[in-house]
């Protein structure tokens, strides 16, 4: 992983990777927060805007079809007018986005809202992470990472609760306009803190590209989305074979293009590769948990909504404990051994999650769920760093978009996964509601699928990331010929 020599603009007192880090994490965070926290809102805007509920999903795949169209595009975007400029765009765009969502009086104009507010999440996602890359030494980098990837582990647990309590207590409003203040103070901080760097001379945009993989990925992630729900199964394998038909399309166009706007070139390189299809199938579970564990709480084990989130939240306390200790282990251990191990804890400790029952104490589902928070952000700091140890500065920015991307779909994949699985286990049981068994037949599944990653990671060289870990790889000691 290589960068330019400087940027662009530097400044003196250039600030720490901490400040670099926490300052992108927010605005992640933010993003994060509201992509899940409406969710919980739905059904009392729904009465606002006199429509049923299920109308009221729009407002949620309007949000990601844009991710879809516009995550791909990041990378391009940021070579062109520097990553400070875009990440300061794309938060405004967002904020904006979020004012115009609060103040609609229908579904349509709350649409509408979403679909702009969606340009500026794709952008932040990729270009945040780009930003990391470029600006932090490699040593640093476990650490900036750690800290980087607390929203994405944290904001779907913190969500429902938080939207719950605004639900409750005030307007639903308040659920866009909470962004407002930290959208202003990220980019006050972006534009203070921030260094602007741009990519090096970029050929002929990818038009045909950003269509085809638009329609594919939105094809895919809308099929993923409501294959989780019974009632559109049709629908779903429709949009489903749509999105392969486009991706198949995209993969002999991209073949062809000098420039693709998705650049397949990148899994010839091992660690990004390897980073990319282990780290997918271990957000089986992290897409999968968050709409498992308050679901189990809730209608299997009879839990209020507050006392479920209360108990869910030891997920986000784990990967803050985490955050300390992860360049400690990845240098003790090394990449491959870390990762190796830890696709199989990880894993271990949320099939933990299959034996819950209503008799256990509270303490103890929270000690569970803070040890597999705790491992599953070790994980995913670890994958999200080794990515990027062999691209160089030129592929750098569309690195950040093909990996945001396949992030993105995997993620929805989880959650598909996961209501398919519990489908499946009431259609087998007979229950017309889920019981806990549904559930622990679930959590067997998506744990089983999640182990499998580590399949992957052993084929990580031994020495691969060790100058970002500090990792000593012992060499073997030569062996004396016999004469």
């Amino acid at each position: 992983m290589t960068s330019p020599q400087g940027p662009s603009d530097a400044r003196a007192g250039k600030p720490n990777f901490r400040t670099t880090s926490l300052i992108i994490a927010s605005a992640l965070f933010m993003q994060q927060l509201d992509s899940t926290i409406l969710a919980t809102a739905l059904p009392t805007m729904a009465v606002d805007f006199g429509v049923t509920p299920l109308h009221m999903s729009v407002a949620l795949t309007s949000y990601l079809l844009t991710l879809a169209i516009f995550i791909p595009v990041s990378g391009y975007v940021a070579d062109r007018f520097g990553s400070r400029t875009v990440f300061r765009a794309a938060m405004f765009v967002f904020t904006l986005g979020s004012v115009f969502c609060a103040l609609a009086p229908n579904l349509p104009l709350l649409v509408a809202a979403r679909l702009l507010q969606g340009v500026g999440g794709a952008m932040m996602m990729p270009v945040g992470r780009l930003i990391i890359l470029r600006s932090v030494p490699r040593q640093d980098m476990v650490a900036a990472m750690a800290w980087l990837l607390v929203p994405a582990l944290i904001g779907p647990i913190l969500g429902p609760p938080i939207g719950g309590l605004i639900v409750t207590h005030t307007d639903w409003r308040w659920i866009f306009y909470i962004n407002v203040p930290f959208g202003i103070l990220g980019i006050i901080l972006v534009s203070i803190y921030i260094d602007d760097v741009r990519g090096e001379k970029l050929g002929r945009f990818d038009g045909l590209g950003m269509v085809l993989s638009g329609v594919a990925l939105g094809s895919l992630l809308f099929g993923f989305e409501m294959a989780s729900r019974a009632e559109e199964t049709h629908v779903a394998l429709a949009l489903l074979l749509i999105g392969t038909l486009f991706a198949v399309l995209y993969v002999r166009h991209a073949r062809r293009h000098p420039n693709p706007i998705l650049d397949l070139s990148l899994w010839r390189i091992p660690t990004f590769r390897i980073s990319l299809i282990a780290g997918s199938l271990t957000r089986i579970v992290q897409g999968a948990q968050p709409f498992l564990l308050p679901m189990m709480f809730q209608i299997g084990f009879g839990m209020s909504a507050e006392r479920s989130g209360m108990i869910v939240l030891a997920s986000a306390l784990g990967a803050l404990l985490m955050k300390p200790v992860a360049p400690y282990v990845l240098r003790r251990f090394g990449f491959r051994n870390c990762l190796t191990a830890n696709s199989v804890l990880s894993s271990a400790a949320y099939l933990v999650c299959a034996f819950f029952t209503p008799a256990w104490p509270d303490w103890a589902l929270f000690a569970v769920l803070l040890v597999c928070g705790f491992l599953m952000s070790l994980q995913f700091t670890a994958y999200n760093t080794i990515a990027y140890d062999e691209i160089n500065a030129s592929q750098m920015s569309a690195a950040a978009s093909f990996y945001a991307t396949f992030q993105q779909l995997t993620l929805s994949l989880g959650i598909c996964a996961g209501a398919i699985a519990l489908q499946v286990a009431m259609l087998a049981q007979n229950h017309a509601d889920p019981m806990r068994s549904d559930f622990s037949i679930t959590f067997v599944v998506v744990c089983v699928i999640s182990v499998a990653a580590a399949l992957w990671n052993i084929k990580l060289s031994p020495s691969a990331g060790a100058d970002i870990s500090g990792h000593m790889v012992e060499a073997k000691p030569p062996v004396d010929k016999i004469s």
